[in-house]
């Protein structure tokens, strides 16, 4: 099959633009090249086309025509959930840590796959519901997917990098029992200026609770809505959905739980020019909607904030967080 000059054209747009790493660029081509139909793969000696295969493996479907299941009656106790991007040894370490520690709890556990693997790995297993989504899904789509599924009260959306030592529900439970209690989570960051984060270094509340794990009640995710589908990584989704459940009239709360935090696998294999760029993008899509948010800040706002000044040069100012976030 020829490859129409059009692909060509975006594709060697693409290259350009990474060759100058403005990677922000070049994911924008690869996404329209990928509405025409075709795939772009990356070699050391420049670039190949390839048409979008036709036969997408039986069973693989869109984020958007997962059945939701949040007005169906509850008939497990927690929820727990995962986004597979790969690496099912991390996640298979996590769900048999979860059913170690859940007591007489009846857990639904449920894995959003985008690489195809997760059914050979628990299709057959009676308490896991794999959903096998489309290859390209973006990490926020394939979370909400994997959330509108839950049918338990209490909802726990976790990262395969975590993995429980101990009893993790019990304190969750007791957290969540508060009414006004949106989202919470043994990982919490607090901010005094919207750009610089930090960990929250005491239980209690925080600004956000990182999405290494956040527990929550399936009410509020009804309430609020899934993570924002246009973070296709990982990084600040977490940020901006706990802002969204504050501003929703709901609290954030670091609640201690015993779990171990092994590496990262998304973040490690990122190049650090991905990071950088995939980070600042999704920052900036947070920032432009809560920049002037004061009012969901723990510490207020800064004494000598420029409203004007803080709006035009916000952009241009580095961004910290802790490492690996």
């Amino acid at each position: 099959m020829s490859v129409p000059e059009e692909v060509i054209r975006l594709a060697e747009e693409r290259a350009a633009a990474r060759a100058q790493k403005d990677f922000a660029a070049a994911d924008g081509y690869r996404d329209r090249i990928a509405e025409l139909g075709w795939v772009v793969i990356d070699r050391p000696d420049g670039f190949a086309l390839e048409p979008v295969a036709d036969d997408t493996p039986t069973g693989a479907v869109a984020p958007r025509d997962v059945p939701s299941a949040l007005d169906e009656d509850p008939i497990y106790d927690v929820s727990v959930h995962w986004v597979c991007e790969g690496w099912l040894d991390d996640i298979d370490r996590a769900v048999a840590a979860f059913r170690a520690n859940a007591g007489s709890r009846r857990l639904q556990l449920v894995v959003a796959d985008v690489t195809g693997q997760a059914v050979d790995r628990w299709g057959d297993v009676d308490d896991v519901e794999v959903l096998w989504l489309e290859p390209d899904t973006g990490w926020a789509a394939a979370r909400n997917a994997g959330l509108n599924r839950s049918r338990a009260p209490i909802v726990i959306a976790v990262d395969g990098s975590v993995e429980p030592t101990g009893d993790v529900f019990s304190p969750i439970e007791a957290a969540l029992k508060d009414p006004a209690a949106g989202v919470c989570g043994p990982f919490g960051i607090v901010t005094h200026d919207l750009r610089e984060f930090a960990e929250a270094v005491e239980p209690g509340p925080c600004d956000a609770v990182e999405g290494y794990l956040m527990a929550f009640r399936r009410e509020v995710l009804a309430s609020v809505g899934g993570f924002d589908e246009k973070y296709r990584w990982y990084r600040t989704a977490d940020i901006e959905w706990s802002f969204r459940v504050k501003d929703a009239g709901f609290g954030c709360s670091v609640v201690p739980v015993p779990v171990a935090k092994h590496e990262h696998r998304m973040w490690e294999a990122a190049s650090e020019s991905e990071r950088a760029s995939w980070s600042k993008r999704n920052f900036y899509r947070f920032l432009d909607r809560f920049r002037d948010r004061w009012d969901l800040v723990l510490s207020g706002e800064p004494e000598h904030h420029d409203h004007v000044h803080g709006h035009e040069h916000q952009h241009d100012q580095p961004v910290t967080m802790p490492e690996g976030r």
